[in-house]
């Protein structure tokens, strides 16, 4: 196999996880979010040969992931909703309340529906991912200020 396709290969493996819990915390939307991830990996791969040196291509994934979701929300232009429960947490079923947790996912999936995609992608950025607001402004390519404010 070309070794440039291999490091590819064991990049998606490796960060596929993690890029499609980023890309549902921004659609909403399990298929959505696969196809968010999806497109970007796409792009990953066009740029590769630039990119597998650099160390940054998680990086350059996600802020095509932010970019793309932002294109996609304009396109569509339709009231945002979050359809669907969101994940249930991972690690068994040893939930202490289940009716506690299932108030609090539908409380923030409703707090999240009411957000922008814009304000969505900091809110994944500073709190999820948990970027700093310089980490974040250059990854959506906005100004710091931008990113408070939001």
């Amino acid at each position: 196999m070309d070794p440039l396709l291999s490091e590819f290969d064991s990049f998606v493996r490796t960060r596929t996880p993690a890029l499609l819990r980023s890309a549902y915390l921004l659609t909403g939307d399990q298929h959505l979010a696969e196809d968010l991830v999806q497109s970007a990996l796409a792009r990953t791969h066009r740029s590769w040969n630039r990119l597998h040196h650099s160390g940054n291509a998680e990086a350059y994934t996600r802020k095509t992931m932010y970019h793309l979701q932002v294109s996609w929300w304009r396109r569509r232009r339709v009231p945002e909703s979050m359809p669907g429960d969101l994940p249930e947490p991972r690690g068994g079923d040893s939930a202490p309340d289940h009716a506690h947790q299932t108030s609090l996912r539908l409380t923030l999936r409703a707090a999240l529906a009411k957000l922008s995609p814009k304000q969505r992608a900091v809110l994944v950025l500073r709190f999820f991912e948990d970027r700093t607001e310089a980490e974040a402004a250059e990854l959506l390519g906005v100004a710091v200020g931008t990113v408070k404010d939001r």
